[in-house]
């Protein structure tokens, strides 16, 4: 059946030249052939100072999401969100996004930085003492771990061991607690609101190889295992200049104990950005969103938008080269100390779809966009040299990851997330609907 079309003398140049008519939600292939539209790259999104700045959104971003979306609402290209945050459950924080950008966002297309702790089935039935705010208890059932003791609960089966707020300090010589399970590992999800207590009770925790109510004869070696979600030092909110993240929390903990035992801490994984874990499990969301959807095509590239270039830009740059270097197993090396989280990424990931193995070699490469709102805002305009502006600073990233400067210089440098997606159109040549 022929086809026929009322062209512009533009959109029939266009058409000529194979590039996507959006206009008419078609395209021509190298052949010459007429079929659907369908995106060969996905976009991961940063939340906080990409996207919104504490609970206000960025207006910026409601005008980057309309033009994702079609004249029904929904996204033309996939899109996951990846926050380093970890204080709620992925369901929680994609009804906030749904309300925040005027658009259905589902579970699935959100990772939080915890996310992939449920790929870590060796410690789920395990009793894991979890630090940090919010629902934690609940968050950690629902990633897999069956067995979880909050801080709270530690702190009142032993309130002697808190003893700094004078206030909290107990009136009484408390009971005795007996048959405590004894702790197998430890959780960080985030920054605690009661810092000097979580620092406390899990420095006892791994002093004591799990059972605080022991007085330990010697310093357990190697400790208890600890897994860390988010690494940021610091993070964009309300507030013109950056706040403290879970990263100040972490270099607080390791400087104790160290302090405290002459030995450094050793991590059974850092989960969230930068880790190669975590990219990871954005592309196979990427790829689970566009099978859904029935885009048959491989996706090719990934465009990762964020505002920290110690964390987002890092991270969407390791990726890169793991992509670019095969998948091999060496990237890992960019990375002290852990073992576990390459076990995962090689084991683990390719359980959760039987065709991961077949799809994951399409990805070429994942590209990295600094957005100008957030954590790298303060010089109000895009630098005429980005490259120098970025690498001549003080390296916040974490202990364990290895500074490589060519990390921190991304890709492309725009003033915000609407200038982002226009940037991402033309690279792909993708028109607006």
């Amino acid at each position: 059946m022929a086809v026929v079309l009322s062209l512009t003398k533009r959109s029939f140049s266009l058409l000529k030249t194979g590039r996507w008519l959006r206009d008419f939600g078609i395209c021509r292939n190298v052949s010459g052939s007429i079929h659907e539209l369908q995106p060969s790259f996905g976009l991961l999104f940063d939340i906080d100072g990409v996207l919104v700045r504490g609970r206000n959104p960025i207006p910026a971003a409601v005008d980057a999401f309309r033009k994702l979306v079609d004249h029904t609402g929904k996204l033309q290209v996939p899109v996951v969100f990846v926050t380093n945050a970890g204080n709620c459950l992925r369901q929680a924080r994609a009804q906030e996004l749904s309300s925040l950008l005027g658009l259905e966002v589902s579970e699935d297309q959100v990772i939080l930085s915890h996310s992939p702790l449920r790929m870590f089935h060796p410690f789920h039935k395990k009793c894991v003492l979890v630090s940090g705010q919010g629902p934690v208890e609940e968050i950690a059932r629902n990633v897999g771990f069956q067995h979880v003791v909050t801080i709270e609960a530690l702190r009142e089966a032993f309130p002697l061991l808190d003893m700094v707020d004078h206030s909290r300090r107990p009136k009484d010589m408390p009971p005795v607690t007996v048959n405590f399970p004894t702790i197998e590992a430890v959780i960080l999800f985030g920054e605690p609101v009661r810092w000097e207590t979580s620092l406390q009770l899990i420095i006892d925790v791994l002093l004591s190889n799990g059972k605080p109510e022991v007085v330990p004869s010697c310093l357990p070696q190697p400790h208890i295992p600890i897994f860390a979600c988010n690494m940021d030092l610091m993070w964009m909110a309300e507030a013109e200049i950056p706040r403290f993240g879970h990263g100040i929390f972490l270099v607080c903990l390791e400087s104790i104990y160290k302090k405290v035992t002459g030995q450094e801490l050793k991590y059974e994984a850092l989960i969230g950005k930068p880790s190669i874990i975590t990219y990871s499990f954005a592309e196979y969301l990427i790829k689970q969103q566009a099978q859904r959807l029935g885009w048959a095509g491989p996706i090719r590239r990934l465009y990762a938008i964020g505002d920290n270039p110690m964390a987002d830009i890092y991270g969407a740059n390791l990726y890169n080269r793991y992509l670019q270097m095969g998948h091999q197993d060496s990237v890992q090396a960019t990375v002290h100390g852990n073992m576990f989280m390459g076990a995962a990424l090689s084991e683990e990931l390719p359980k959760l779809s039987k065709d991961w193995k077949a799809t994951c070699s399409f990805t070429k490469s994942c590209e990295s966009i600094l957005v100008c709102t957030g954590v790298y805002g303060n010089q109000g305009e895009v630098p005429s040299d980005p490259n120098e502006s970025i690498t001549k600073t003080v390296f916040h990233g974490h202990r364990d990851f290895r500074f490589d400067p060519s990390l921190v210089e991304a890709s492309y440098i725009v003033q915000d997330v609407n200038e982002a997606v226009d940037l991402v159109f033309q690279k792909e040549d993708w028109l607006r609907p």
